[in-house]
């Protein structure tokens, strides 16, 4: 067999995940259970992406169209296996939606996501380096049971892969365990049409590519891994929330050298998609998701979710609140028990107080509303004080409806603005008024009823209540009886 040497020819990927994982106990594919973030398979889409893949091919199987769905992007194929008969031929039912026949091929699991793409790098140059055919690529435990072993020859090359149930006593001992995970020059989808079903199982075993590799003479060789966790998998829920602390782990350490205050660690999630600046601090128990971004100096505070939101520099958000789809920034705070909802935009130096929410609001330079408001569909002018318990009212049971606030509004206390509603510039809505008509710049809007004080009426009121205010309201029935 001719070797190709050349360093820079192409490199093909093929992700098996076909499998059903029925440990799981899931109606979801193993291979779409997310860690970190992303779908499992995902991770291996990501990896193959970032080795410079010409094709990457995914062989679905089981729940394919749940699988395909969330891979789906430029430059990512499908093929189905459509009766699950071993790796060998998923591996084939991959290579035929190759078009060229000139690559190496890297062949990935969907539920191996560990796997760092620099691992790979060094995988694939040792690979092409040594000039090998095949290259294993293998991880070393003191206990390597439920593994497949390595039987090396004398130069070093693989000469056996040995399953757990095959192995000798001898073999058994081997520490060296086989991940699955090969790079194989250009020949490899020719030799696997040779492997057969001839076994206990009737299936078509990749492995078995090793053999017809050594009868036509070539070097077949390995790659030892230097952290074997790399390839560790998940085949249910247990082994799911395993990977999923490594990645937390990985992740914030990674946050952690790049300059990120992280006091807990271990209670502190964010997902890989998420950008962090330096001098942020991250107090217990905060979530950060999807694609979230964060600027420098930023606090947030303990408890906090955030989710696909832009904070700018030095936005405090304080404990306990909520942030999905918002825009912060520079110099704003939000909280403690906020809540951001899509569509927020917040210019700098906004005052979001203790639980207020906003859905699809934008707020200029400077607005505050610092307690108990809700502000949904309305934009707000700069320096707006909105006060506490006000609500803009912007559903009518059919439709959502846009008000307009100008700048240097004030609104009082319990102050209901019914949408849709135009508050101009510089104007004053009193405490308790129910807004239904728009308010001229400059001018003070009064919508309550007029106060009326009915004398004696608490006595008459709870005087006809006889003993049960005795019973339940002592205070009230010795005030009744000294009137």
């Amino acid at each position: 067999m001719k070797s190709m040497t050349e360093q820079n020819r192409p490199l093909d990927v093929v992700i098996l995940a076909a499998g059903q994982g029925t440990r799981m106990k899931s109606a979801l594919p193993k291979v779409i259970h997310s860690v970190a973030g992303r779908p499992m398979v995902a991770w291996a889409v990501k990896a193959a992406q970032e080795l410079g893949a010409r094709n990457i091919v995914v062989v679905t199987g089981h729940g394919a169209e749940q699988v395909e769905a969330k891979v789906q992007q430029p430059g990512v194929a499908f093929a189905r296996q459509e009766k699950q008969l071993g790796t060998g031929d998923a591996f084939l039912s991959g290579v035929a939606a190759l078009s060229e026949r000139d690559a190496d091929i890297l062949v990935l699991y969907g539920d191996t996501p560990l796997l760092r793409a620099e691992t790979l790098r060094d995988l694939l140059a040792d690979h092409r380096e040594r000039q090998s055919a095949m290259t294993v690529l293998t991880g070393e435990l003191p206990d390597a049971t439920g593994y497949g072993r390595i039987v090396r020859g004398e130069q070093g090359d693989v000469e056996r892969i040995v399953e757990q149930k095959d192995a000798s006593e001898t073999e058994r001992s081997i520490g060296e365990f086989n991940s699955g995970v090969y790079v194989f020059d250009a020949q490899a989808s020719e030799l696997a049409r040779r492997i057969t079903n001839d076994n206990k199982a009737g299936e078509y075993y990749l492995t078995d590519l090793l053999g017809l590799y050594r009868g036509e003479g070539a070097h077949v060789r390995a790659f030892k891994l230097a952290d074997p966790d790399e390839v560790l998998g998940a085949n249910d829920r247990v082994g799911l929330a395993k990977l999923e602390g490594i990645f937390r782990q990985r992740i914030n350490e990674q946050h952690l050298r790049g300059g990120v205050a992280i006091p807990a660690p271990d209670t502190v999630f964010i997902e890989d998609t998420v950008t962090i600046g330096r001098d942020v601090t991250l107090e217990p128990g905060v979530i950060l998701r999807g694609q979230t971004r964060i600027a420098d100096n930023v606090t947030v505070g303990a408890y906090s979710v955030v989710t696909d939101c832009v904070l700018g520099e030095g936005v405090n958000v304080k404990p306990h609140s909520v942030l999905e789809g918002a825009e912060v920034g520079a110099g704003s705070d939000v909280g403690p028990f906020a809540r951001l909802r899509p569509g927020s935009v917040l210019g700098a130096g906004v005052h979001i107080g203790n639980f207020v929410e906003t859905k699809n609001a934008k707020l200029d330079t400077g607005v505050k509303a610092g307690h108990l408001a809700y502000l949904g569909d309305v934009t707000i002018g700069a320096e707006t004080n909105v006060g506490a318990g006000t609500i803009v009212a912007n559903f009518d049971g059919v439709n959502k409806h846009q008000s307009t606030v100008g700048a240097g509004v004030f609104i009082g206390s319990n102050s209901t603005i019914i949408a849709p509603r135009t508050v101009g510039d510089a104007a004053f809505i009193a405490a308790g008024s129910a807004v239904h008509d728009d308010i001229p710049e400059g001018a003070m809007a009064v919508a309550r009823g007029k106060q009326r004080n009915l004398e004696g009426w608490s006595k008459r009121y709870w005087g006809g209540m006889g003993e049960k205010v005795e019973r339940k309201l002592p205070w009230l029935a010795g005030w009744l009886k000294r009137q």
